[in-house]
């Protein structure tokens, strides 16, 4: 067994560690301190020898010196089971450190301020207390590591009953030293690399805090788990509030993800219907209700067991109306007390807030995706059709009618799995062909989804037309006018083709596959 016979405790976060310290002391630990943590313990009653009494050299270039010593880190970093260490340890009378107990400098908090300057960035940087977290963890068999508040409770209670921490709790206690510089570093890294605006570092450090373990993942034989960016200040899933319902799901979140992401298109009064992460449904309006009566009616059937996401403070016409459905997670910035009393009593729905507004950041986030081996990284932001930009290449201009849908389509069609065609009336969706391989089978299908409504609709392809049968069988179903990037070696045969069928026909001049 390790006795714990000497701690040394320098913390930035000073919750509980007044109480940690005394039932140390209590223990029969004698405590070694440093700067502002010394004295809050002294103040405290508690007995302290300051590490500069310790090393016997005092506290250097304002306070960036103090623990970087070998009496501190061979105290630490001696391994207790070598006699060639512990010889070398009483030949220098350095007696050992059992315990290193430190959290460090608040550096994200500090430049989370807005008026925080570089200079005050670069001194809350801090060097002794990873080379300790990292010395005590690397020798955590014979050196007991506190990096969080959190644990001083099971830390205390283990002491208490044997004098000693179990390996099993060493060990948890040293991964989670490790985490937490890494994570230290990699915010630094982080904060140093965005002052030059540098989009693809040599090596991307990304570090996520669990938010919980799932039931399962997409499907019920994977295991799966959310993690959060703590950094971000996003209005996205990951932020939000659950307030009712079971425990999100994996796919849940993925969805809930997607319907955040069309609302912050729009600042008028938005409503959008998930399924699988494609759209079933969106709508704009002056009126919340009304948009949201829109979005549901694009395709009902597909929204069956979907996620419903507004950008209004739900009310209570819409919770009744949305109570009558099989609905698996409902999102709004905030809820009507009438609202959330109509949803919650379907147990399981679950119910979202953001408690903040749900709109366009800027700057947008990168956006990643895992492959094996590898990770892909790219800028967040869709690029934004400016009106000005749009060329009609048709003989036929579009109607202001028709050009207002076929922007408000674009918009969509960016957030719909390619190969997508989407067909709107105004700024209602009315057909949504997503995911095929064949752009003309997309078309089919939102012509197939939309029905009688795609009569007059304006129509938007996430790609160009390779050939003129994605027109022709836009044409059949009634579409009047289509927006899409154009840039095809068959440009001119497409042009042709919505010639024949006095459609209008706008080219965007950019793609918007979503893989």
């Amino acid at each position: 067994m390790n006795e714990i016979k000497r701690a040394l405790i320098s913390v930035s976060d000073k919750s509980s560690v007044v109480e940690f310290a005394k039932a140390l002391q209590e223990a029969g630990v004698e405590i070694l301190s440093t700067g502002g943590t010394a004295k809050v313990l002294e103040e405290n009653g508690i007995k302290v020898t300051k590490v500069s009494d310790f090393t016997g050299y005092p506290e250097m270039l304002d306070g960036r010196v103090k623990t970087l010593h070998p009496r501190v880190h061979g105290a630490i970093l001696a391994r207790r089971d070598d006699p060639k260490h512990m010889q070398q340890l009483q030949e220098a009378s350095i007696p050992t450190i059992d315990m290193v107990v430190v959290n460090l400098y608040p550096f994200e908090e500090t430049i989370a301020k807005p008026d925080a300057t570089f200079e005050d960035a670069i001194e809350n940087i801090d060097i002794g207390g990873p080379s300790m977290l990292r010395s005590a963890a690397k020798n955590h068999k014979d050196v007991a590591v506190v990096v969080n508040p959190n644990d001083y409770s099971t830390v205390i209670e283990e002491i208490r009953t044997s004098g000693d921490l179990s390996p099993d709790t060493r060990w948890k206690l040293a991964l989670e030293a490790f985490e937490h510089t890494s994570r230290y570093d990699t915010v630094i890294s982080g904060y140093l690399r965005s002052r030059k605006d540098v989009l693809f570092p040599d090596t991307l450090g990304l570090q996520y805090e669990k938010v919980q373990e799932l039931r399962y993942g997409e499907n019920p034989n994977q295991k799966a788990a959310f993690y959060r960016d703590p950094s971000s200040k996003a209005v996205c899933v990951a932020n939000a509030e659950k307030l009712h319902g079971k425990k999100l799901s994996y796919n849940n979140i993925l969805d809930a993800d997607a319907v955040m992401d069309i609302l912050k298109e729009f600042e008028r009064p938005t409503c959008s219907v998930i399924k699988h992460t494609n759209p079933c449904g969106v709508a704009v309006s002056d009126d919340i209700y009304d948009a949201f009566m829109k979005a549901y009616a694009c395709d009902p059937k597909s929204a069956f067991g979907g996620i419903i996401g507004v950008n209004r403070t739900m009310t209570p016409e819409i919770a009744s109306e949305i109570s009558k459905y099989f609905v698996e997670l409902v999102v709004a910035p905030e809820y009507d007390e009438e609202a959330f009393a109509i949803l919650s009593k379907k147990k399981n729905v679950r119910i979202m807030a953001t408690h903040a507004s749900i709109v366009k950041e800027d700057p947008v986030e990168m956006k990643y995706v895992k492959v094996k081996g590898g990770l892909l990284s790219q800028t967040g932001a869709f690029a934004e059709l400016d009106p000005k930009d749009a060329k009609v290449v048709t003989k036929r201009e579009p109607t202001e009618i028709e050009m207002n849908g076929l922007l408000f389509a674009w918009k969509i069609i960016r957030h719909i799995k390619s190969n997508s065609i989407l067909l709107v009336q105004g700024e209602e969706t009315v057909g949504v062909g997503a995911g095929q391989m064949s752009r003309v089978d997309a078309s089919m299908l939102a012509g197939h989804k939309a029905g009688e409504r795609a009569a007059g609709s304006q129509l938007a392809s996430d790609a160009f037309f390779p050939f003129r049968d994605g027109v022709d069988e836009a044409a059949k179903v009634g579409a009047t006018s289509i927006i899409q990037p154009g840039g095809s070696i068959r440009d001119q045969e497409v042009i042709d083709a919505a010639n024949e069928h006095e459609m209008a026909m706008v080219f965007s001049g950019m793609r918007m596959f979503k893989h």
